[in-house]
């Protein structure tokens, strides 16, 4: 279990104060011009020694990102571009950062935008989070009052100014260039890669877009070195990581642990275990609505971290842990999610704009029985048609949760149908 000491958002419940002053007495933008006086290379390279992978999702490493953007000057601006649009179903861990720890973003802010030659970061925020957007503002304007930002930043010799963007609540613009498309005035719509960001992201300049999360603990991994960041979790899966729990357990929470923590472990010590105890578990999503399900049986063993779950045919995603009991219709939730995915589809690519609707009709009918036994595996086709065939991964997090169900609950889709076909009670048709 984490030590107190080493968490790195000591706020995360809003319990202390979140302003600049209560911040700085638990040690945030303590020395914040020598962390900058290192240097760029210097802070690259500590971040690419700290094995931290990107918080949104992805897990790309963070440090290998920030040193794609150009070393010398060509006339354009660099920007960093922080994606606050945390739109995915179950995962609530950004806001705790930006409503109760602001202070840990907007220092992180400056010494990454210093770190990739950026004088001007814009945080992009989820179009529903109003709170979260006054606490940010808050926070911005008390470090522009202070010195910490603007001209000569924090007594660093940087020149360097946040802005602060309200998005219209679309799902599709928490990716990466969809979100700049929303940032430039346009329709929040993927771009195709090549250019990267790194080369021709926000206005056609270099821009790193990195999550709440990556860039937040940045200042605690240079002020406590890159060795003790990568002293928690296994190796290629190090640190803390910010997990949020809900669904069917006693106490749903956010908790900051370390990497690689057993998932039943977690659930136990943080969230007062699953309701009815642990053998009323049936299944958990590990990492936001995007990951296919685990059943019972593999949670008993699962290690929550970016590898054992890709071993899994899951994922970490963002660590927003679903917990299901056995009281769930499995087939309804994950038609849910179906559902929520035919709706965000941004509707460039053929096979996501037509095949999440269809997806999402063979569920209607599988959820009631009113399916045939042969669409179970037309849908695990169609999944397979739409995954990796789109611009960005909206395809991909339509498709992995039914290709989840299918995998580990085909016997209940298909006791269902034959249910609804002969009247036998072997099990539990949807409401």
């Amino acid at each position: 279990m984490l030590a107190d000491k080493d968490r790195i958002f000591t706020n995360i419940y809003g319990m202390y104060d979140r302003s600049l002053k209560g911040a700085q007495s638990r040690g945030h933008w303590d020395g914040t011009a020598d962390l900058i006086a290192r240097g760029r290379d210097a802070i690259v390279q500590e971040m690419k020694d700290s094995g931290l992978r990107g918080r949104g999702g992805a897990g790309f490493p963070t440090g290998l990102k920030w040193s794609f953007m150009p070393k010398g000057d060509d006339g354009r601006p660099h920007y960093l571009v922080v994606n606050a649009d945390e739109s995915e179903p179950g995962t609530c861990k950004d806001r705790e950062i930006m409503r109760h720890d602001p202070h840990t973003l907007v220092e992180g802010c400056l010494i990454a935008g210093f770190a990739m030659g950026a004088h001007t970061a814009y945080i992009y925020l989820r179009g529903e989070y109003i709170r979260e957007r006054e606490a940010l503002q808050i926070a911005i304007d008390e470090c522009y009052d202070a010195g910490l930002l603007g001209r000569n930043a924090a007594g660093s010799g940087w020149d360097f100014d946040v802005y602060l963007h309200h998005g219209a609540g679309a799902y599709i613009c928490g990716e990466e260039t969809a979100l700049l498309e929303s940032l430039e005035g346009k329709k929040g719509m993927p771009r195709l890669k090549p250019p990267f960001p790194a080369n021709a992201g926000l206005y056609g300049a270099p821009t790193t877009v990195n999550n709440v999360e990556s860039i937040a603990v940045a200042p605690t991994i240079l002020r406590r070195g890159a060795a003790w960041f990568a002293g928690f979790g296994r190796p290629n899966n190090a640190g803390t990581k910010l997990f949020a729990i809900s669904g069917h357990v006693n106490n749903p929470c956010v908790v900051e642990e370390a990497m690689s923590i057993p998932l039943r472990e977690l659930l136990d010590k943080h969230c007062g275990g699953v309701r009815g105890g642990w053998k009323n578990l049936k299944a958990v999503i590990p990492g936001g609505s995007s990951v296919p399900c685990l059943p019972h049986g593999i949670c008993d063993d699962a290690i929550m971290d970016f590898d054992w779950l890709r071993e899994q045919r899951s994922g970490l995603g963002t660590a927003a842990v679903i917990v299901m009991d056995q009281s769930t219709d499995i087939i309804k939730a994950i038609w849910r999610l179906s559902k929520f995915y035919k709706h965000e589809s941004c509707g460039q690519c053929t096979p996501c704009r037509e095949g999440t609707g269809w997806m999402m009709r063979v569920m209607d009918r599988l959820v009631t029985g009113d399916a045939e036994p042969e669409e179970i595996d037309m849908l695990l086709d169609v999944t397979k048609q739409v995954e990796g065939h789109t611009i960005c991964a909206l395809g991909d997090a339509a498709a992995w949760p039914i290709q989840g169900l299918i995998r580990h609950y085909r016997n209940e889709i298909e006791d269902r149908i034959k249910h609804k076909r002969t009247g036998r009670v072997s099990a539990v048709a949807a409401e």
